[in-house]
């Protein structure tokens, strides 16, 4: 991907710094990165919310997005290492006033979300999907997007969002497995 603007060139080297130190930890794979960015800048995300920070590279993925929409990140890990990493990796890249970091247990946590959600990304303990999407999914707007990581992983979430009408989903294969669904209007 090549930077059209500064802050994007500060991103993606970033990622690339990421990357040369092996502070991969359960990341998405660029070509999932990149898109999750497309997706949510074309839905004109506001807020963002994702299931897993890991060490920030989705979290910066969709930085690029948010910065031209305005839009914020709301980031849930369990893992205070992981999320002291993100955490540095995010103010390496100047997003952190755009992301919001929640540590603990993300099925508790993410009762004081309010909606509307424009985009949601799943990507955490694989067992979690389903409970994730059924507490979620209410504060998703309609026309917002539910984004699932590694499915190939997860049949009882890919025959939840097939079972219910009001989701059309698509898996795109090229990264890691990303299931991409919308909720209906």
């Amino acid at each position: 991907m090549l930077a059209q603007t500064p802050f994007e060139r500060k991103v993606i080297e970033t990622m690339d710094t990421i990357v040369r130190n092996g502070d991969l930890y359960a990341n998405v794979p660029a070509a999932d990165g990149r898109l999750m960015r497309i997706l949510a800048e074309t839905a004109n995300a506001q807020h963002v919310v994702e299931i897993g920070t890991s060490t920030g590279i989705s979290g910066l993925w969709f930085s690029l997005a948010l910065e031209k929409t305005g839009g914020r990140l709301t980031t849930f890990e369990l893992d205070k290492t992981r999320a002291a990493l993100a955490r540095k990796h995010f103010q390496m890249a100047g997003v952190e006033r755009r992301i919001t970091i929640v540590e603990g247990d993300a099925h508790e946590n993410i009762r004081a979300l309010k909606g509307p959600i424009d985009v949601v990304f799943v990507d955490a303990e694989k067992e979690g999907y389903v409970d994730y999407l059924n507490k979620l999914l209410p504060l998703v707007r309609p026309g917002g997007l539910i984004l699932a990581h590694n499915v190939e992983m997860v049949p009882d979430y890919m025959r939840a969002v097939n079972a219910n009408a009001a989701l059309d989903t698509v898996v795109y294969s090229s990264g890691g497995g990303l299931a991409v669904t919308i909720k209906k209007r």
